[in-house]
């Protein structure tokens, strides 16, 4: 059976301009096409000459399918008690003061195709930053809640409300906000007549800026602060690629719930289906695992997009043109890939299946800065993280699959010493459990971890978190990139700085 194509993302938050009315007036008509359809050209362009920094969208390949207005207003002026029209300037955004103290939400949709990417997050998240980096108080909103009308005969609208925060009704517009972290400050009447799925109620939400600091770029600026997380996961049978996705899709929901920005799997991560093809000798089983690859990296493509989170995709087998690779994939949130090829096989992947070794070293351009993979045996040969990190590289990703302790040891050793002699960050999962029957496969042992360089600024032991043996788990933690600039300057040890290149330079054949 022919596979359906899958549809190739290339997904870009930026600021609404002048140029995009046409574009934003189309998606404005199939999204409010029962509210009044799109903003007149006057009013778009007065929001975008007022507040240019708070008017976000989001695109996919150059058509426009999400957006996001705001304003600044000094909130005592207005008060709990207002219209939308009042306080928006009828949408005109006259009353945008850019001393004032509050983030106001104007408008947010997203093209009806796109709800299941969850966009609508990725926005609020975006409008948080805003508020963050601008210094403002708050974020505050005036939310529709379409859902009442089913249940006006018999609720009123604070009743409704509190059914909706205790999930006894699920409202599409109050329930994703209050997923969001904001909450209701009050019920407002005739907010919006037109709207008579709501009666003409509405919500006044809240989110609170705990950070209060200084200003700092608004959205899309450099990040110092990344959150990694790591999965160590427990090998167990699977029968489908749809059963191995939703396992996996339960890690990535978890891990993204904690707002990293990278979740990192195992190497051989699709191993679990090896019990499908356990009446082939070893070279074909793996050859036909390869068969799943593709759908299993654009499943998890699916998910970096829809979770806000890039994916290191452990590794996955590669089979084309009678050549078998083991391939680790980049996903990233943006819906775009990239994929690093493993270049030194251990002598099993050899002699068992017959894999073959990659010929080129990337280092890849994120969100979040340069980062690189190193799958498992890649991590005992220092010259390739040293390659990486004069390429500019701070994070070195080690999926990795080993059986025993001794094997276990060689990469986590290794991977430590990669991080005190480059000066980076270095984080390491593998599979834990066993696969019966899987031959080359059936054991593995893991120890998950992150691993900093071994300064001051840093833990004593060099290891900012540490998984439990042979445990399914999950790990999180914070790497700053603004202590390696401090430990590569200012350092007790300077290991990049004080290399001799005088004497010896290491190039790329």
């Amino acid at each position: 059976m022919k596979k359906a194509k899958i549809k190739k993302h290339k997904l870009l938050l930026r600021h609404l301009t002048i140029d995009d009315y046409h574009n934003i007036a189309v998606l404005m008509e199939h999204v409010y096409g029962n509210l009044g359809g799109a903003w007149k050209k006057d009013q778009y362009v007065s929001q975008i000459t007022r507040f240019p920094q708070g008017q976000i969208v989001i695109e996919d390949n150059g058509q426009l399918v999400a957006a996001g207005l705001t304003m600044i207003v000094d909130y005592a002026r207005f008060g709990d008690n207002h219209t939308y029209a009042q306080i928006t300037g009828d949408g005109y955004l006259t009353h945008h003061d850019p001393l004032g103290d509050t983030l106001y939400g104007v408008d947010i949709f997203v093209h009806p195709k796109y709800r299941g990417l969850r966009l609508g997050r990725r926005l609020y998240d975006a409008r948080k930053e805003l508020c963050r980096n601008l210094n403002l108080r708050r974020f505050i909103a005036g939310g529709r809640i379409p859902g009442y009308a089913k249940y006006a005969d018999h609720l009123t609208p604070v009743r409704y409300i509190e059914e909706v925060k205790n999930r006894e009704i699920f409202d599409p517009v109050l329930s994703f906000q209050l997923a969001n972290g904001f909450h209701v400050r009050k019920v407002l009447t005739g907010y919006l007549p037109v709207d008579t799925d709501s009666k003409g109620y509405a919500t006044l939400l809240e989110w609170v800026n705990l950070d209060y600091v200084e200003k700092t770029p608004s959205i899309g600026g450099p990040k110092n602060i990344i959150r990694l997380g790591v999965v160590q996961w427990q090998m167990r049978t699977l029968t489908s690629v749809e059963e191995l996705l939703k396992h996996a899709e339960f890690f990535i929901d978890a891990v993204a719930g904690y707002q990293a920005d990278f979740v990192l799997f195992p190497e051989y991560i699709s191993a679990p289906l090896m019990g499908l093809f356990n009446d082939k000798h070893p070279p074909d089983a793996i050859r036909a695992l390869a068969g799943f690859s593709s759908e299993i990296r654009n499943g998890l493509l699916q998910m970096a997009m829809s979770y806000n989170i890039n994916i290191i995709a452990g590794s996955l087998p590669e089979y084309s043109a009678h050549e078998l690779y083991n391939v680790s994939w980049l996903l990233r949130r943006d819906g775009t890939f990239e994929a690093q090829y493993k270049i030194h096989v251990t002598i099993d992947e050899v002699s068992c299946w017959g894999v073959q070794g990659g010929d080129a070293l990337k280092v890849f351009d994120t969100d979040c800065g340069k980062v690189a993979v190193l799958i498992c045996y890649d991590s005992e040969f220092p010259e390739l993280a040293r390659l990486a990190t004069i390429q500019g590289a701070q994070i070195i990703f080690v999926p990795f699959w080993t059986d025993t302790k001794n094997a276990y040891q060689r990469v986590r050793y290794c991977s430590q010493a990669r991080a005190i002699e480059n000066e980076c960050f270095v984080a390491i999962t593998g599979s834990v459990g066993n696969l019966p029957y899987a031959e080359n496969m059936d054991i593995q042992y893991a120890q998950a971890a992150i691993f900093s360089p071994s300064d001051f600024s840093f833990p004593h032991d060099a290891i900012l978190a540490e998984a439990t043996p042979n445990t399914e788990m999950t790990l999180i933690a914070d790497v700053n990139l603004d202590l390696l600039k401090q430990v590569r300057t200012r350092g007790a040890a300077r290991n990049l700085a004080n290399r001799r290149n005088d004497l010896y330079r290491l190039e790329w054949v």
